[in-house]
């Protein structure tokens, strides 16, 4: 990485209260941009930023923030924007160069498209790793109906929280979204910026909403897409997720069935259903290939509920593993799309980390049991993935901060965009913050039915997102929405080996899985 400069905003208690926050207190060091080999278009140049672990301490110990860049080129020059992947756990140095090759040139070329990987995050450090191998396969079914498969569950999560106790005892305290939140202000004043533009995916639009209630008069311009429920963080928020993508795993059921020709497995989208459940139950008792058992194979399909582009592979597959008794396609799928690959350990680390210190979470255990198995009646594809996912939190050594109340009428127009069938973030989300930011738009995609909407390919969304990034303009309507575009319609069978690489697919690989 390139120079390390240091930055020294004010002391704040992430315990208090958001609307605390004060101004910093010292100038910060400029940042020592050089080249940094990550590969894409535009090439990125990277620095690095020494922030304290603690704000509440700042002259205590150092963390080091990786950061990207890709400078502007236009003489009018709107100052930085910061993007955000989501996550939590996201790595974001390479989404800077996404969005500035994704927008409009001319209005690319206004901004310093500045990405960072967070707080323990990729290529920050301390990068965390509580467990390696965590998600090495084959792990215990996800659905515990025996004691002993419940048993082993439950030793995976305390065994994982166990090892980030003992592995970073004096950070998890740190890993949060107000932590966060405040070394974004630390990256604008490295920056030199007065004010921040900042363009927020999923989990990011959480950060944007909370760095917009601590830092009011920092907002230049705020973007948020896909947007999280503020009122479920966090333990409801993954309950409200299982109906949702339970929906979307029978919506690719739908697809497979209208393509029977293709895929043959049927006409009756329930009947499809049915054979992928017998097709979970044959991989729990014998994994495709030593690797994809009933855990792996939901882990597959999950992708799918984020993003429809990836149903004409996994239909593929499921296809090739019933019909041609042929796994390879269904292995390959795993290592190439499985949600738990994608994030890796570090970004479970962390996605844990931020989650079971930001809010409370149940410490009982009989309420988990109770709540995911009456969910699982209603929506069993993902429940008891979901709540294995966030088990840890139930044994977390740290105890909660608690949720912001991002409530704002302080800032200037903020633009949200929301898809009407979005899983990971639910539509209620997009209204309720919409409700919260006071003069905030909000731009609806009707029938839409991914996750992380703008810069894949839409144009209509990608309009208002131009207009407002150019001159701060927004849409105004009436009944809770300012604005509605269109639906991209569902995607066409097609094959691995011709599949192309759109936009939605390069920004859906580097968006951060579940929020």
């Amino acid at each position: 990485m390139a120079g390390t400069v240091t930055a020294v905003p004010a002391a704040a208690d992430p315990s208090r209260p958001a609307q605390s926050a004060p101004a910093p207190s010292a100038p910060a060091a400029r940042l020592d941009w050089k080249s940094c080999g990550i590969t894409g278009r535009p090439k990125l140049q990277c620095a690095s930023l020494e922030v304290p672990l603690d704000h509440a301490r700042p002259d205590g110990r150092r963390i080091t923030l990786a950061l990207s860049r890709v400078p502007h080129t236009a003489k009018t020059f709107q100052g930085p924007l910061l993007v955000n992947p989501g996550g939590p756990g996201g790595q974001g140095l390479s989404l800077a160069g996404f969005v500035a090759s994704a927008l409009p040139k001319a209005v690319a070329a206004q901004y310093d498209v500045i990405g960072f990987d967070p707080r323990g995050v990729g290529r920050s450090t301390p990068a965390l790793d509580c467990e390696p191998g965590h998600f090495a396969p084959v792990r215990p079914d996800s659905v515990p109906d025996t004691e002993a498969v419940e048993r082993a569950n439950l030793t995976r999560a305390k065994s994982f929280a166990a090892a980030c106790a003992k592995k970073y005892a004096d950070v998890l305290p740190h890993i949060d979204t107000l932590s966060t939140v405040r070394d974004m202000d630390a990256v604008r004043a490295a920056l030199g910026a007065r004010q921040l533009n900042y363009f927020g995916y999923s989990y990011g639009t959480y950060l944007g909403a909370v760095y917009a209630k601590l830092y009011p008069h920092r907002v230049r311009r705020l973007v948020l897409d896909s947007v999280v429920d503020p009122s479920g963080v966090w333990y409801e928020d993954n309950l409200t997720q299982d109906l949702a993508f339970n929906d979307r795993h029978r919506a690719l059921m739908a697809w497979i069935a209208k393509y029977d020709k293709t895929y043959r497995l049927g006409t009756d989208p329930e009947k499809v259903e049915t054979e992928w459940y017998a097709m979970r139950a044959a991989v729990g008792a014998k994994p495709a290939g030593g690797q994809v058992g009933a855990s792996e194979l939901e882990d597959t399909f999950l992708p799918g509920g984020y993003y429809n582009g990836y149903w004409p592979r996994l239909a593929e597959a499921f296809a090739a593993y019933v019909n041609d008794k042929n796994a390879d396609p269904l292995i390959a799928a795993y290592k190439n799309l499985a949600a738990v690959d994608a994030a890796g350990d570090n970004g479970y680390s962390v996605y844990t980390a931020v989650q079971c210190r930001d809010a409370s979470w149940p410490r009982d255990w009989d309420e988990w049991r109770t709540d995911n198995w009456s969910l699982y009646a209603k929506a069993p594809f993902m429940t008891w993935s979901n709540a294995w996912y966030n088990a840890p939190c139930a044994f977390w050594p740290t105890r909660p901060v608690g949720p912001v109340d991002i409530t704002n009428g302080a800032l200037p127009p903020v633009l949200l965009f929301q898809a009407t069938e979005d899983a990971a973030t639910p539509y209620e989300g997009g209204a309720t913050v919409h409700a919260l930011l006071r003069g905030s738009s909000l731009v609806v995609e009707e029938g839409g039915q991914n996750h992380g909407i703008t810069l894949s390919g839409n144009p209509c969304l990608d309009k208002h997102l131009a207009a407002y990034l150019t001159d701060g303009t927004v849409p105004r309507g009436t009944a809770g929405v300012d604005a509605v575009c269109a639906a991209q319609p569902d995607p066409v069978p097609t094959t691995s080996k011709v599949a192309s690489r759109t936009h939605g697919s390069v920004l859906h690989g580097l968006l951060g899985f579940r929020g």
